[in-house]
């Protein structure tokens, strides 16, 4: 069996460093990636990148200065600001490089909704290319899927769990365990049935014949 590399993905986006911490204390990633401004999160939670990406046009040059003097071995990744991808589609494909199977990314939600938007359809991305990646912050924990999954109580990240789709009709959804449970039911762009769903038990299984979901565990 092929040994997973999990890999953590830290944006410029807005960053709670109490959670950061939190988060990061029990935690262990095999690849280390910061983007553009990511790299002020970086030095501030005192990790040690493998890669750095961007166009570095929101980064302090005192930062920029600690990591270009690091005696680290660190893959720049340098990027002129007029291009085609963000520097988190960037940074995602660099992970990809490095073997990544599953990512984490933080700071991916907070600050402008063009590029929270664009992460999410990121996630889609890396769900076709085989790798499982999560948007995480304080309150969610965002995934996309294609296929069923079972969840657990004891590891949920909180209370709720809602499904949207991602791009057009889902088939045949079937929810068991859930407080509001279904029995293959098509649902499509612009519903808000799948919102603030809980398990009634232990565990909660979502099954579904066809489509893409996105999927958040949440807490108020």
């Amino acid at each position: 069996m092929k040994e997973e590399v999990r890999g953590l993905i830290v944006t410029g986006g807005t960053m709670d460093y109490g959670f950061a911490g939190r988060f990061l204390e029990n935690r262990a990633f095999d690849k280390v990636i910061a983007v553009d401004g990511g790299l002020a999160a970086l030095s501030r939670l005192q990790l040690k990148p493998d890669a750095i990406v961007g166009d570095f046009d929101t980064v302090a040059e005192d930062i920029l200065a600690e990591y270009k003097n690091s005696p680290d071995k660190i893959t720049w990744e340098i990027h002129k600001p007029e291009k085609d991808e963000t520097d988190t589609e960037l940074a995602i494909n660099t992970a990809i490089g490095l073997g990544c199977s599953e990512l984490v990314l933080l700071g991916a939600t907070g600050g402008r909704m063009d590029h929270f938007i664009g992460n999410l359809h990121l996630l889609y991305a890396c769900l076709k290319k085989g790798v499982e990646a999560s948007i995480v912050d304080d309150k969610n924990w965002i995934t996309v899927i294609d296929k069923g999954r079972t969840f657990h109580a004891e590891t949920l990240w909180g209370k709720y769990i809602s499904f949207l789709p991602l791009c057009g009709e889902v088939k045949k959804i079937t929810l068991t365990g859930f407080k509001y449970p279904l029995y293959e039911k098509d649902i499509d762009l612009g519903t808000s049935l799948c919102i603030s769903n809980e398990l009634t038990g232990e565990e909660g299984t979502i099954e579904f014949a066809s489509g893409t979901l996105i999927c958040i565990q949440s807490h108020d």
